[in-house]
């Protein structure tokens, strides 16, 4: 077939690929696919790498290439890269024992920027602890009766040392229609009585009611924020009791310890009750809830599985959709907080829906009049907004991203919309503002069709500074916290990413982390000077390329030869 296909080339004049005019065409074209790749995020790193990481940069690229393979291979998995959790067992098999896997579980990954409590935690260990927890009883305002009911109705747990078995004997449970709302039911018997499968069927029912699956993302963004409103106080009626919390604090940093992530900022919304070990009454400010985190940070620092890890920090959030009066109480909570517990907050955000809550335009005077509050206190509390979460296109939404830029933010949250606006991107750039993505989040939510089609690598291909983070893997049910499955699917979803992408990413985690309070002259300083300057970001970064390059004499001790690098 070639001498033939040949043999026609020849007679009808076809030109050949080692024509001087061709080979000019492709020296033109490889010219000018290396003039776009200068202007990547990581062309400066991918050229100062040693050589041990350049081979570890080969070896990872033949695994993802491996691994791209395989996927293009499943019928099944034509459209893109399927969801870890609607991924078939075989395949999350396949995944979890491939060579991929181990590399990036191996990889040091730095901080961990954006991630909401308490849609951290894993639902079933949430459960467990509710088990295991005396005291915890269930209530609901009506009966549990329908499909409806038990799909819908709103859910609480709380703990009630008065209220024993004795008392609640014979007491109608909520799946019975002579259930006297909202009494509370103990845990236990609410359990053994669920009508589909006692306890073990009740179990199944309350994950379902604290997770999201991915297939709700067809349903659309807004129907998946309802969703978000009716799950996370269910989640939380059981979190923040004291036990619990200590618990899922406790769990939460181990996993991220041995995902080898050094430090987390946690968005909390700070709209929820707590109640501490054996009270009845919930608390009336966040005063315990703050110490107790406080407290299970410095413990887990102080054991052997937490002797590298920097620590954790909190970025104080409330409703996006509240009145100004509300908004104005939870900033002097805020400013309160960082009060009595100046090391722990480290910024300020607006969570929920922005297609429902109020824009940012609409919150001016609020944000100036917290901002003049710090000043006033001569405390720094950085604006970290979640802005341009959207699909659209100079709606208010993706108009909160020139909002949030011009407020000086630090760092944006899922700006999904950013890559519509040139001059925004150049100004992003220029003031050094970091961008944190969730590819899993995304999805979830209904906002990208696969990973393939995040603006992710549009931004990072015009430089853009960009950290992944895992944003509510509990909720989404995605198994252990961690940026180990971030890290895969943004190494499969695109050819250019490679290990030096994921690299500069966790670079960029630890150069905008905030390790500690600075002035705005300070933070840019710190940024612009990376790993040649003096602070304590500086010896951070330094630590870092220490576990990099031991990390990279790894995966060449361990894969060179199978993968024919010399």
């Amino acid at each position: 077939m070639d001498l033939e296909n040949g043999s026609w080339e020849a007679e009808e004049g076809v030109p050949r690929s080692q024509d001087p005019f061709i080979q000019r065409f492709l020296d033109g074209r490889d010219s000018l696919i290396q003039k776009e790749v200068s202007q990547r995020h990581d062309f400066n790193l991918h050229n100062s790498l040693p050589p041990v990481a350049h081979k570890a940069c080969q070896i990872v690229s033949q695994v993802c290439a491996q691994g791209q393979a395989q996927i293009q291979k499943d019928e099944s998995q034509l459209d893109g890269i399927l969801h870890p959790s609607l991924m078939s067992d075989q395949a999350r098999k396949r995944l979890e024992k491939s060579d991929l896997w181990r590399i990036i579980r191996r990889l040091p990954k730095g901080s961990l920027l954006h991630s909401h409590l308490p849609a951290m935690v894993d639902p079933e260990f949430l459960i467990d602890q509710a088990f295991t927890t005396p005291g915890i009883h269930m209530s609901s305002p009506t009966p549990l009766t329908t499909r409806a009911d038990y799909q819908e109705a709103p859910l609480r747990f709380q703990y009630y040392s008065s209220l024993s078995a004795e008392v609640l004997k014979d007491k109608p449970t909520p799946w019975s229609h002579d259930y006297c709302a909202p009494t509370p039911i103990g845990l236990q018997t609410a359990a053994a009585s669920f009508p589909d499968g006692g306890e073990a069927g009740f179990r199944r029912w309350l994950k379902s009611r604290c997770t999201l699956s991915p297939y709700h993302a067809g349903d659309g963004s807004r129907a998946v924020s309802d969703l978000f409103s009716r799950y996370l106080p269910i989640i939380g009626s059981l979190f923040h009791y004291e036990p619990i919390f200590r618990s899922c604090l406790r769990r939460i940093f181990s996993q991220l310890a041995t995902d080898r992530i050094r430090y987390v900022e946690l968005r909390v919304a700070f709209t929820f009750q707590y109640t501490l070990e054996g009270r009845d009454c919930a608390e009336t400010h966040y005063d315990g809830w703050l110490q107790i985190f406080q407290e299970e940070v410095e413990r887990f620092r102080s054991t052997e599985e937490g002797r590298k890890f920097y620590g954790a920090r909190i970025i104080w959030a409330t409703m996006r959709e509240l009145s100004n009066k509300d908004i104005g109480l939870s900033m002097k909570q805020c400013l309160s907080a960082k009060h009595k517990f100046p090391d722990l907050i480290c910024g300020f955000d607006l969570v929920g829906s922005e297609g429902r809550g109020r824009p940012l335009n609409d919150l001016l005077p609020i944000l100036f009049w917290f901002r003049g509050r710090c000043a006033d206190e001569g405390m720094d509390i950085p604006f970290i907004f979640h802005t341009g979460q959207c699909l659209g296109d100079g709606d208010e939404a993706d108009d909160n991203l020139f909002d949030a830029v011009l407020l000086g933010s630090r760092r944006i949250c899922q700006a999904l919309s950013l890559y519509k606006h040139p001059l925004l991107i150049d100004i992003v750039k220029s003031k050094s503002i970091l961008l944190e993505y969730s590819l899993t989040s995304s999805a979830c939510f209904g906002l990208t069709t696969s990973f393939q089609s995040h603006p992710l690598a549009a931004l990072l291909s015009r430089g853009v500074s960009v950290a992944l983070s895992n944003d509510c893997p509990g909720i989404f049910d995605l198994g252990e916290n961690g940026l180990s499955l971030e890290f895969g699917l943004a190494l499969l979803a695109s050819h250019n990413m490679g290990l030096t992408g994921l690299t500069m990413m966790v670079e960029n985690s630890i150069r905008w982390s905030c390790y500690e309070d600075q002035s705005q002259k300070e933070w840019i300083s710190d940024i612009e000077e990376g790993i040649v300057g003096e602070s304590l970001k500086a010896t951070r970064l330094q630590e870092f390329y220490t576990d990099f390059e031991n990390f990279c004499k790894w995966v060449v001790q361990e894969f060179a030869e199978k993968y024919h690098v010399a």
